[in-house]
């Protein structure tokens, strides 16, 4: 029996006389490939190659940045003010016509090495302003190139460059208090209007549009904007707080045309656990319905035996109800899950906390006026049982939007804001062609980050006429530096910054200088309206920018143009001659070499 189950293991083996042959053609293959390799290696060796660096010192690296600024500042200087021009960029696909700086910036790349790394700071000049104040870009890369022009003069004179930044910042330092102490706080709908039309090229319409929404929203709400399959450009408030999640089964639907669940006045349950069995909540389903009111369960899910009855007591009518999944992961879950708990006035019940669903009390329910919930979104209207809390978790979520570096986290924490505090505005753009709608989306985008920021610092007279009065200031911060090299840098700042005002004068067909100084000469709202071409209270006829754009184009201005500055020399890669570039890219390298 053993014989007949067992597995034969005897070896296959070949025999001696085909050892032999096996034996001498695997020796004869070995040699083979000695040669073949020895004769490959002949021929081929592994390259490594490092581009050679081109190294620029004093004048001759000070003047190729030069060139390069100059370049991307007049094309982005071409459209300052209400009278400037649009730029073409020949980009993938269609052309792009636009009027807004930092997308001019970004779009410019330099054949020469030396003057695109000048290029290069006014972009990072442009981004950063866009990043901080959402607006303001050409104004900050005419403002810097003015600053680095008139200071490499200097340098060039023989002035200490170190020195020289050291007076730029103290100066700017002063400018920005006193910037800070004559701004003033937006005052009514109308202001708002105003900063929002001449942020978007001077667009009435785009002005009130943005007003109507930050009215309906509040200066904590969100404005979102997308793309319109129509002409006209609209504007959709989302009223209340809307959570990505649907309802858990089509069964607890009460508007069947519209497969909608439809509850007022009804209560809510918000906990992190998960209900599988009926007895977790028979108590509170009692409760809802002897006070007749629908009730709406948020829980990590509702499965199973909890489920079913829910499901058969919804359509026996013995209970109105509907279960939703809480909205997030993770940590994020319990974040939203407690601004639910906030807004609607109910109380957490958070298994942490060791707080469970079946002990869960009629009063530790919140309660929405109205509650729409569809297959993949839920929308909470709820007065807040609390207006002091909300106030302080609005103010804790915007401590952690300060603190925080990630895009995400900013995006997600900007909704929750948006969403305790009033709700979000969006604003679908339309227009006949594509090239108009790219347009049209950067001016509202302007608008939006311009409206906001006069909200939050207040704001100044428009068309420069801020940065004119406050070079009038710049001698009484003068008298406070003792080193020569540091005044210096102080008369620099002063003829620096009326250049914005003097460009916007030009761009609408008058001499810059004259309306400068006419400008000096008068009160602090008083200034030039390029629009009008009138001398006249900016302040009443809507010409006005906000405060925080111009401290940051100011900011960073001075920043990149102090960097310049102490610039001594420049090291880029050395281009190679067009001949042998060309002979580079027709002649491959041999198989098996690297060039780095």
């Amino acid at each position: 029996m053993a014989s007949a189950n067992a597995i034969s293991s005897t070896p296959v083996l070949p025999s001696p006389c085909r050892q032999g042959r096996l034996k001498n053609r695997r020796v004869s293959q070995l040699h083979q490939g000695q040669k073949f390799g020895q004769k490959q290696h002949k021929n081929q060796r592994f390259v490594v190659r490092a581009n050679a660096k081109e190294i620029a010192f004093d004048q001759k690296s000070r003047s190729a940045m030069q060139a390069g600024i100059d370049k991307l500042a007049d094309a982005v200087g071409l459209t300052l003010g209400p009278r400037g021009r649009n730029v073409v960029l020949d980009e993938y696909g269609s052309p792009k016509v636009v009027n807004d700086g930092v997308t001019i910036a970004r779009a410019i790349e330099l054949p020469n090495a030396m003057e695109n790394a000048g290029a290069a700071l006014i972009r990072e000049v442009a981004s950063k302003t866009n990043d901080s104040a959402g607006d303001g870009t050409t104004t900050a890369s005419v403002l810097a190139r003015e600053i680095i022009k008139l200071g490499l003069l200097s340098v060039t004179s023989g002035a200490n460059p170190v020195s020289l930044k050291r007076g730029i910042d103290k100066t700017v330092q002063g400018l920005i208090a006193e910037l800070e102490r004559k701004a003033r706080p937006i005052k009514g709908q109308d202001d708002i209007k105003a900063v929002a039309a001449i942020s978007s090229g001077n667009d009435d319409a785009i002005g009130a549009m943005i007003a109507d929404a930050v009215d309906k929203v509040g200066p904590d709400g969100v404005l979102s904007i997308e793309s319109s399959s129509s002409f006209e450009t609209t504007v959709d408030v989302e009223e209340g707080m809307e959570i990505d999640r649907g309802f858990i089964s089509p069964q607890f639907v009460t508007n069947p045309e519209k497969l909608l669940v439809e509850f007022e006045n009804a209560k809510v349950l918000v906990t992190d656990q998960k209900i599988t069995t009926i007895k977790d909540i028979i108590p509170l389903l009692e409760k809802t319905t002897q006070l007749r009111v629908p009730l709406l369960i948020i829980a990590e899910d509702v499965t199973g035996e909890a489920l079913a009855t829910l499901v058969v007591n919804k359509l026996r009518g013995i209970v109105n109800v509907a279960a939703i999944k809480a909205p997030g992961f993770g940590e994020r879950r319990k974040a939203l899950l407690q601004d639910i708990a906030i807004m609607t006035g109910a109380e957490y019940q958070a298994t942490d906390l060791g707080l469970f669903v079946e002990k869960t009390d009629i009063d530790q329910l919140g309660t929405a006026r109205k509650i729409t919930i569809s297959k993949d979104s839920t929308t909470i209207i709820a007065d807040a049982a609390s207006k002091d809390e909300l106030q302080a978790r609005i103010a804790q979520l915007k401590k952690e939007l300060t603190e925080t570096e990630s895009v995400y986290d900013t995006e997600k924490l900007a909704e929750r804001i948006a969403k305790l505090s009033g709700g979000v505005a969006v604003i679908k753009v339309g227009a006949a062609t594509e090239t108009e709608l790219e347009d049209r989306k950067l001016r509202i985008e302007d608008a939006k980050n311009a409206t906001f920021a006069a909200i939050e610092e207040g704001i100044v007279p428009g068309g420069g006429a801020a940065l004119v009065h406050l070079s009038v200031f710049v001698p009484i911060l003068k008298e406070k530096l003792q080193d020569a090299d540091e005044r210096l840098g102080a008369d620099i700042i002063q003829k620096a910054i009326v250049a914005p005002a003097s460009l916007i004068a030009q761009n609408a067909g008058v001499e810059g200088e004259v309306i400068v100084e006419k400008v000096k000469e008068s009160e602090w709202e008083f200034g030039y309206n390029a629009m009008t071409d009138t001398h006249e209270n900016l302040i009443e006829a809507g010409v006005i920018d906000p405060a925080k754009v111009v401290r940051c184009a100011l900011q960073n201005a001075a920043s990149i143009a102090g960097m310049v500055l102490t610039t001594q020399a420049i090291v880029v890669e050395k281009a190679k001659p067009k001949s042998l570039a060309a002979a580079a890219a027709s002649s491959e390298p041999p198989v098996g070499s690297y060039s780095v």
